[in-house]
C-alpha cells in the first residue's frame, strides 16, 4: 500500500506532516527568490558585488551555523513550541524584508531569517520523526525531500513572476503568506514532544562553530576584492582555523555537546553528512549562479530564466519520491552513489554546450536534476536513521547544519572560483585590473563592465570560465559518489546505539 501506515496511530499527522511540509516549501523558496531578485536589488540599491553576495550569504550562513543549536534546544523546551516560535519570526522577518530601505537593511534581515529558518528546520524535522516509523517515516521524509524539490523547482519561477508584476519585493510577501499557512496547519495539531534526557545549551560551541563560519565565509567573499596574500584576508583565515581548533575542544569538554564528535567515528555516519556536501556542488550552486548567467550575462527576463530553471528543479517533484520506492530493490547508499553520478555526467555535458543550443542545455540541465533527486530524496531518512529516535533533534541538527553550512561555504568558493576564472580569461581582453570586472559579471552586473569592455568580450570571457567551473564540480560530484557508495553501498543500515551518543567525560 502506498500509505502512510507504519506509524502510531495519531489521528492528526497527516495535518502535521502538511504543516511541516509547508515550511520546507517556503525555505528554499527565499534561496531561489534571493538569487533571482539579486540582479534586480542590485539595481535598486546600486549595491557593490561584495554587499550583493551578502544577499544570499547572510541567510545561508546564519541558517547553517545555528541549525545544530536549534534541534538542540528543540530536544530541550519542545518541538512544537520552537517551530512555531520560528515560522512566526520567519514571517514577521519576510513582511520587514519586504519594507527594506536599503543594502545593510536588507542583508541583516537575511542574517535574522536564516535564524527563524534554522529553528524553524530543526524542530520541525525532528517533531515529524515523532509522528511516522519504520518505511512510512521514510515515505514522509522522502515527500518532505519532494516538497524541498517543489520549492527549489518553482521558486525561480514564481519570483521570476513577482519581479516582472510588482518587483522584487513581492518575493518577500510571498513567502510570508506562504509561512503563515503552515502556522496556521501546526498550531492545532503539532503535538508536543521533547527528549526526557536533553540537558543544557552548549552555548560555548554554538558562539566557537559560528565564529568559524563568519571569519571563514567572510574571507571567501572578500578574498577576490582584497587578494588572498592581503594582510585582512590571512587574519580571517587564522581566526577561522583557531575557532575550528577551539570548537572542536569545547566540544570534547562539554556535557552535553553539541556536536557529539564520537558520532564522526562511524562511517556510515560519515558517509550521510557527504551527501549534502555533494548535493551543494551539483546542484545548490547552479540555484544560485545560472539566473545570474541567465539574466544578468545573456539578458534573459526574470520570468524567462526562472522557465529556464525548471529543467535543472523539475525532476525534484517527482525523483526524490522515486527513490523512496527504489529502495525495496536497491540500498539507499547505492542509489545515491548513481544519482551523484548521474549529475556528474549532467554537469560535463553542460560545459560542453554552447550558449546558443539552448535544447541541449535543457537537456544536460535534466540530467543534473534527475542525479540530484535520488540522493535528494533519501539523505534526511538516512540522517535520522543512524541515531536512535529520541535523538532525532541532535540528528536532525547534524546533517541540516552540515547541508546549509556547506551550500553557503560551497556557494561562496564557487563564486571566488568562477572569478578568478573569469578574470583569467579577461587579461585578454584588456589591460586594466579584471578582479572587479570579474565579480561584477558574476554577480549578473554587466552596465558597469562594458564601459571598459566590449559586451562579446565580457560573455565569452564568462562563459569560458564557467565552463570550467562545470567540468570542476563534474570532478568533485564524481569523487563524491564513489566515496559515498564505499560507505553507505551497503543494504543494512546500522543504527547508532544510543550509549555512544551519551556526553564524554
Amino acid at each position: 500500500m502506498n500509505t502512510l501506515n507504519d506509524a502510531p496511530s495519531h489521528p492528526t499527522r497527516y495535518a502535521v506532516l502538511a504543516a511541516i511540509c509547508l515550511a520546507a516549501l517556503v525555505l528554499p523558496m527565499s534561496f531561489t527568490g534571493g538569487a533571482v531578485a539579486t540582479p534586480f536589488i542590485g539595481q535598486t540599491f546600486n549595491a557593490p558585488p561584495t554587499q550583493l553576495a551578502w544577499v544570499t550569504n547572510a541567510f545561508m550562513l546564519s541558517f547553517g551555523s545555528l541549525l545544530m543549536a536549534a534541534g538542540t534546544l528543540a530536544d530541550l523546551y519542545g518541538r512544537k513550541r520552537l517551530f512555531l516560535w520560528g515560522i512566526t519570526l520567519f514571517s514577521v522577518v519576510c513582511l520587514l524584508l519586504a519594507a527594506a530601505p536599503g543594502m545593510l537593511w536588507l542583508d541583516v534581515l537575511r542574517g535574522v531569517q536564516g535564524i527563524a529558518a534554522a529553528i524553524a528546520l530543526a524542530s520541525g524535522c525532528a517533531a515529524l520523526a515523532q509522528e511516522f516509523d519504520g518505511h512510512a517515516r521514510t515515505r514522509a521524509f522522502s515527500l518532505l525531500g519532494a516538497t524541498f524539490g517543489a520549492g527549489l523547482a518553482f521558486g525561480p519561477v514564481l519570483s521570476g513572476l513577482l519581479i516582472e508584476q510588482w518587483g522584487w519585493r513581492a518575493i518577500f510577501l510571498a513567502t510570508a503568506l506562504l509561512a503563515g499557512l503552515s502556522l496556521l496547519f501546526a498550531a492545532p495539531t503539532l503535538r508536543e514532544s521533547r527528549d526526557p534526557h536533553a540537558l543544557r545549551l552548549d552555548v560555548a560551541g554554538v558562539v566557537t562553530f559560528s565564529g568559524m563560519l563568519v571569519t571563514l565565509t567572510s574571507a571567501l567573499i572578500l578574498a577576490p576584492e582584497h587578494g588572498w596574500g592581503s594582510s585582512l584576508i590571512q587574519a580571517l583565515l587564522v581566526a577561522a582555523a583557531v575557532l575550528l581548533a577551539v570548537f572542536i575542544r569545547v566540544e570534547q569538554r562539554a556535557s552535553p555537546p553539541m556536536l557529539q564528535l564520537s558520532l564522526f567515528r562511524f562511517p556510515r555516519f560519515i558517509g550521510v553528512q557527504l551527501l549534502p556536501i555533494g548535493t551543494c556542488y551539483c546542484y545548490i550552486v547552479l540555484i544560485v549562479l545560472l539566473p545570474l548567467r541567465f539574466i544578468g550575462i545573456e539578458g534573459a527576463s526574470a520570468f524567462d530564466a526562472g522557465v529556464m530553471m525548471l529543467a535543472l528543479s523539475t525532476p525534484m517533484l517527482v525523483v526524490p519520491i522515486i527513490a523512496a520506492a527504489l529502495t525495496r530493490w536497491l540500498s539507499a547508499g547505492v542509489l545515491c552513489a548513481i544519482g551523484l553520478l548521474i549529475a556528474a555526467a549532467g554537469l560535463y555535458g553542460l560545459s560542453l554546450v554552447k550558449s546558443a543550443q539552448p535544447v541541449q542545455a535543457a537537456i544536460a540541465m535534466l540530467v543534473i536534476g534527475v542525479g540530484t533527486g535520488l540522493p535528494w530524496g533519501l539523505m534526511d531518512g538516512l540522517a535520522i536513521s543512524v541515531v536512535p529516535k529520541e535523538r532525532a533533534g541532535m540528528a536532525a541538527g547534524i546533517f541540516n547544519t552540515t547541508r546549509v553550512a556547506s551550500e553557503g561555504v560551497a556557494l561562496v568558493i564557487t563564486v571566488a572560483v568562477l572569478s578568478a576564472l573569469v578574470a583569467h580569461h579577461l587579461k585578454a581582453s584588456t589591460v586594466m585590473d579584471v578582479s572587479a570586472l570579474a565579480q561584477q559579471l558574476v554577480m549578473g552586473n554587466t552596465r558597469q563592465a562594458t564601459a571598459h569592455v566590449p559586451l562579446e568580450s565580457l560573455r565569452s570571457a564568462y562563459l569560458a570560465g564557467f565552463n570550467t567551473l562545470l567540468q570542476l564540480l563534474a570532478g568533485l560530484t564524481l569523487l563524491t559518489g564513489v566515496v559515498v557508495f564505499v560507505f553507505l553501498g551497503r543494504r543494512d543500515i546500522t543504527v547508532v546505539p544510543a550509549p555512544v551518543l551519551e556526553p564524554l567525560s
